[in-house]
C-alpha cells in the first residue's frame, strides 16, 4: 500500500480513526464480531481482493477473518463486494468468480470507464470507489454517470 500510494498502514488508520468509524481486529482474530452472522452489517467490500482470498471464498475456506468475514457475509445473503485487480486472469480465476457471481457476490474489477474522460489517477480511481460504494447502496458523486456533461 505504501509503495503505490504513499500512505503507510498507520496513517490510515489514524485518518479512519478520526471518523470513530472505525474497528481494528487482527486478521487472525477469528473470536472478533465481525466473525459471526448475528454481528449485523450492511455489507463489505474487500479492496483488493487477490485471487488467494477469492479462491477460499468461491470454495468455502476461511483460512482469516478477512475470509470468515466475507463468508459470513455470503452465507447471511448480505452485501459483498470484490474488486480483484489482478491481470491476465486464468480460468480458474474466472470459474471462482463465477461460482462467486451466482451466490450473489458483486465482482467490480478494478477497471475504470473512460466514458467520463478522466484526466488524472484520481479520477480513476474515483470511477472504481465510486462503483464499489453504488454497489453497497450508497450514492456517491465520484465520478461523472454517463449522460451527465
Amino acid at each position: 500500500m505504501e509503495y503505490e500510494t504513499g500512505y503507510g498502514l498507520s496513517d490510515v488508520i489514524k485518518r479512519l480513526s478520526e471518523t470513530g468509524n472505525i474497528n481494528l481486529c487482527g486478521i487472525h482474530d477469528i473470536f472478533a464480531p465481525i466473525a459471526s452472522g448475528s454481528f449485523k452489517v450492511d455489507g463489505m467490500a474487500v479492496v483488493p481482493c487477490s485471487m488467494g482470498t477469492m479462491g477460499c471464498l468461491a470454495n468455502g475456506i476461511s483460512l482469516n477473518l478477512l475470509d470468515r468475514a466475507a463468508d459470513v457475509c455470503i452465507k447471511e445473503k448480505r452485501k459483498l463486494v470484490l474488486v480483484p485487480r489482478e491481470t491476465p486472469l486464468n480460468t480458474i480465476h474466472i470459474e471462482n468468480m463465477l461460482k462467486l457471481s451466482k451466490c450473489g457476490v458483486d465482482i467490480i474489477p478494478a477497471a475504470p470507464g473512460f466514458y467520463n474522460k478522466p484526466e488524472s489517477i484520481n479520477d480513476m480511481v474515483n470511477f472504481i470507489t465510486g462503483k464499489v460504494l453504488e454497489h453497497l447502496g450508497m450514492e456517491n458523486d465520484l465520478y461523472k454517470k454517463w449522460g451527465d456533461r
